[in-house]
């Protein structure tokens, strides 16, 4: 009876510090989504799984070509569905998942954009050529997926400045993305709040064969210079 009063103590503990560590590594480190829409295709693309670090923009500064998770600003959600799982294995892996802290119980609530704008750019689209400037530095945006035939990155204009407490994020599928250019009457004039970032999206975890490392494209954005100090 002792062995087995010992065991069971044992087990309780490896079972609470297991809780305590995948709480931790979920409020402060990693969590992980997965992508409902078409809205950034080709690099996402729908039910892709992708593990987000808590650590940006907390611990370390987002950049321009950032993929981020956000909480919905207000009404960007509105017009479309959220998240679901529909088949019963799904719905009991996808609780199991939460329970420990690997899954956020309400996906329909954040959405996945890259990150164009930061606080003080200028950000205008489209020049003759159909192409994107941020501070009067046009983009060659080799991520971005358009219809066939067509050039210009945005099936609008725009010429918006970024307050300095918010993003201007953009999907790559341009034609099929409600991103801040599609948000532009909901409340904030389609600017994401840097206080609803929830991290920066960094690897695509599942399915096995679309394994891959998140980047920013780096050359993309190179030559602008931030008009915030």
């Amino acid at each position: 009876m002792k062995m087995l009063g010992r065991f069971l103590r044992d087990a309780v503990i490896i079972v609470v510090a297991a809780l305590v560590v995948s709480f931790l590594i979920k409020t402060f480190l990693i969590r992980s989504f997965f992508i409902p829409t078409e809205s950034m295709e080709a690099t996402l693309i729908r039910d892709d799984r992708i593990i987000v670090s808590q650590l940006t923009p907390e611990v370390f500064e987002l950049n321009r070509g950032d993929i981020i998770v956000f909480v919905d600003p207000g009404g960007w959600l509105s017009q479309q569905s959220g998240v679901s799982e529909d088949d019963p294995l799904s719905r009991i892996l996808n609780g199991i998942s939460v329970f420990v802290g690997l899954s956020s119980p309400n996906n329909e609530q954040h959405l996945v954009k890259r990150v164009i704008g930061l606080p003080g750019d200028r950000v205008v689209c489209c020049d003759d050529l159909g192409a994107m400037s941020v501070n009067g530095v046009a983009l060659t945006e080799t991520y971005v997926q358009l219809p066939q035939g067509v050039s210009k990155v945005s099936s609008n204009d725009f010429d918006v400045t970024v307050p300095d407490d918010a993003l201007w994020v953009m999907g790559d599928n341009r034609y099929n993305s409600a991103d801040s250019r599609r948000n532009m009457d909901k409340p904030g004039g389609g600017f994401v709040p840097l206080e609803n970032v929830v991290g920066r999206a960094i690897v695509i975890s599942w399915p096995q064969e679309r394994w891959t490392w998140l980047g920013n494209y780096p050359p993309v954005f190179s030559e602008i210079v931030s008009r915030l100090p």
